[in-house]
């Protein structure tokens, strides 16, 4: 007795570079939308997104203002903190110095003593030695004091210098992140809802489609993965499209690619 062979179906996993190309193969009607429907959808995905984008572009070079001053406070925030450090690092040692001064003062004091009691003179130089050593720790440090403190005053100026830098790039700042915060309510309403259709949409295609529609947009500077025929031309790369694709597209009953940009061609 014959056995009815079952077909199966074999799902293959989806890639992150995955491109309309390869999604053609796969993306089938089996799931009972017509092809014509999802191309359709897709390109509403695609009208949500350029929307998206023209909300976005009305913030212009905002973002990317807010960034950098955003870095060069931080930046001056570190600077600041070093100099601090160096201060600390600074007079730390200045407290070693005057300690050794101190030191070597109260030294030369009991050596200066000693010499008085002394029984022979070799006695009486080695301890002129020693306090000629002291007296020479005791300058060299007093020279040291003085260096650390002209270092000190140095890197005090370079923190009010870099406070008062740090005063004005947290000024302007604070007026360009109001600035941008003003757009971003103004708009966020229309982005929301927007989104929350382009979402809506999506759950109506295979995810494959989804991935591969991501893809080439974040691929395209103009983020364009849908496109129409313009003018018997690809709209997103300007490429003439054959006769015979132009019958395939006007048809809708399969994704046809650009073969110059990778984009998915749909009739207008």
């Amino acid at each position: 007795m014959a056995t009815k062979k079952v077909k199966t179906t074999i799902i293959t996993p989806i890639d992150e570079k995955e491109t309309f190309v390869s999604v053609a193969k796969s993306v089938t009607e089996a799931d009972g939308i017509p092809m014509e429907e999802k191309l359709h959808t897709l390109y509403q995905i695609q009208q949500k997104d350029t929307a998206i984008d023209t909300i976005h572009l009305q913030r212009g070079e905002l973002p990317l203002e807010v960034q950098d001053l955003e870095a060069e406070v931080e930046g001056i925030k570190t600077s600041i903190e070093d100099l601090n450090a160096e201060i600390a690092d600074i007079e730390k040692r200045q407290g070693q110095y005057r300690a050794s001064i101190e030191e070597a003062r109260n030294l030369i004091e009991n050596y200066t003593k000693q010499q008085d009691n002394v029984k022979n003179n070799r006695e009486y130089e080695s301890l002129g030695k020693e306090i000629e050593y002291q007296t020479l720790e005791q300058q060299v440090c007093e020279k040291r004091i003085a260096e650390g403190q002209r270092a000190h005053d140095e890197k005090t100026e370079q923190i009010a210098v870099a406070k008062e830098r740090l005063s004005i790039f947290e000024a302007n700042l604070a007026e360009k992140k109001k600035e941008l915060d003003t757009i971003i309510e103004e708009t966020a309403a229309q982005e929301a809802v927007l989104t929350a259709e382009k979402e809506e949409l999506a759950k109506k295609l295979d995810e494959r489609m989804i991935v591969a529609y991501n893809r080439v947009r974040n691929a395209a500077k103009n983020h364009l993965a849908v496109v129409t025929i313009d003018r018997g031309a690809c709209s997103g790369c300007f490429n003439q499209i054959p006769p015979q694709r132009k019958l395939d597209i006007a048809q809708g009953k399969k994704i046809i690619v650009c073969e110059y940009c990778g984009r998915i061609l749909v009739k207008p």
